[in-house]
């Protein structure tokens, strides 16, 4: 029986230069596939952005704005948040899944920005980072959609298109957050985020990539090797 060839062993290798004219390539075809990508999150301010993207963990973006069209009706402030009992929050939210956690961080994030921030979610990343149940996706996703900073959000999708595509070895996404950033245009971080997460969900899927019907495949190390994917 031939022995079975591991995933690491058949690893893309990442070269910078490389990588970094490659992003100048699929860059214009992604925008021409994805003319409209946007966050898919609905949102009015940087407020509702912040509780969106934090029920949007471990849930799809279609549910979460469900959850939202009505709780954004019920909860207008951070200070209401902040003050509404954890137990209703919870049932409020209950569908998004890890509702307790959810509620736990929306509640004590919206209490520190009423309590510190008189009352307005903070612009800048070291800030974002303060607030309870906040880390560095939450926050670029914030800054990005939000504020209009420059911010890479990564997402599965972002990850695992990152490694396919051959810009990054790392699954870790910290550590692709500051692998994008070398090579990607800083002006194009977030539109990059949005390019990726479309690409994932439209073509690029986990189990199954439709390489075929692929705009930038002939630009992808991984295209129709099915050991890469």
């Amino acid at each position: 029986m031939p022995k079975k060839t591991s995933l690491k062993a058949k690893k893309i290798k990442v070269d910078k230069a490389e990588a970094r004219n490659r992003v100048k390539k699929i860059l214009p075809l992604l925008k021409k596939t994805y003319p409209n990508a946007k966050i898919a999150l609905n949102y009015k301010n940087p407020l509702e952005l912040l509780i969106a993207t934090i029920l949007s963990a471990q849930c799809t973006d279609v549910r979460v704005n469900i959850v939202t069209a009505e709780v954004f009706k019920k909860y207008k402030s951070a200070d209401d948040w902040a003050n509404a009992d954890i137990t209703e929050i919870e049932s409020d939210i209950k569908s998004t899944g890890f509702y307790h956690n959810k509620a736990v961080s929306i509640k004590n994030a919206c209490a520190k920005i009423e309590q510190e921030l008189g009352g307005q979610v903070p612009d800048t990343m070291e800030e974002l980072l303060q607030l309870p149940g906040v880390g560095r996706k939450t926050a670029n996703v914030v800054l990005g959609n939000a504020f209009a900073t420059a911010a890479i959000a990564c997402d599965t999708h972002v990850i695992r298109l990152s490694r396919r595509l051959g810009l990054s070895e790392n699954s870790n996404a910290v550590k692709l957050e500051f692998d994008l950033a070398e090579i990607v245009p800083k002006a194009r971080w977030t539109m990059f985020s949005h390019l990726l997460i479309f690409h994932g969900r439209n073509c690029c899927r986990a189990r199954k990539p439709d390489c075929r019907n692929c705009s930038i495949s002939k630009y992808c190390p991984a295209a129709n090797r099915a050991e890469l994917w």
